[in-house]
């Protein structure tokens, strides 16, 4: 069931990757994010794997957790320091490890979700998954102990199923001979 469910969600975010480049694949709103340097420690570590939820940009408060794109296809997730709702709606962020605000205005249209989960750990894990090595420890070895298992078991099956066969001959061979003594 916990593999169905991780196909599903896998194979949806697959098909919105392809069907629309340029956003970040969500399922039901929410998008994993793994982060790659320590900006946000101690809270968010550098290799946890982060969820976000899509949010209405005036729903955010000072002191949120936002992920949002910068310079194209980079995602950063860092806490709002301050909002200006004066001329237009304009975030400033910071990571709680940095000594000093970002340098650049969070618009709205850049906002990916509000953190929501943190996996500690997670995103080494899913990284080392995409390596030859993961994919081969954890898709292509499981795959085949499936495969010899499903030999195993047939080989199993058939050889139970002859031994029954042979029995049930032996009994029908018995039955006959003792009708044909008794016919005698």
């Amino acid at each position: 069931l916990l593999l169905a469910v991780v196909f599903i969600v896998n194979i949806t975010m697959i098909i919105k990757s392809y069907t629309k480049p340029d956003r970040v694949p969500d399922f039901l709103g929410y998008k994993p994010f793994i982060v790659l340097s320590g900006s946000m420690e101690p809270g968010i570590m550098a290799g946890d794997l982060i969820v976000t939820k899509e949010v209405d940009a005036r729903e955010l408060k000072v002191g949120d957790i936002i992920s949002f794109r910068v310079e194209g296809n980079i995602v950063v997730s860092h806490r709002i320091a301050d909002i200006d709702k004066e001329s237009r709606l304009v975030f400033y962020t910071k990571g709680d490890a940095n000594v000093g605000m970002d340098a650049i205005e969070v618009l709205p249209e850049q906002i990916e979700g509000r953190y929501v989960w943190r996996g500690a750990g997670l995103g080494r894990f899913a990284l080392f998954l995409q390596t030859p090595i993961g994919m081969l420890a954890f898709v292509v070895a499981p795959l085949c102990l499936f495969v010899i298992y499903d030999i195993v078991s047939r080989n199993r099956r058939g050889r139970a199923k002859n031994e029954r066969e042979a029995q049930l001959e032996a009994e029908l061979a018995a039955l006959k001979a003792q009708r044909k003594d008794r016919d005698e």
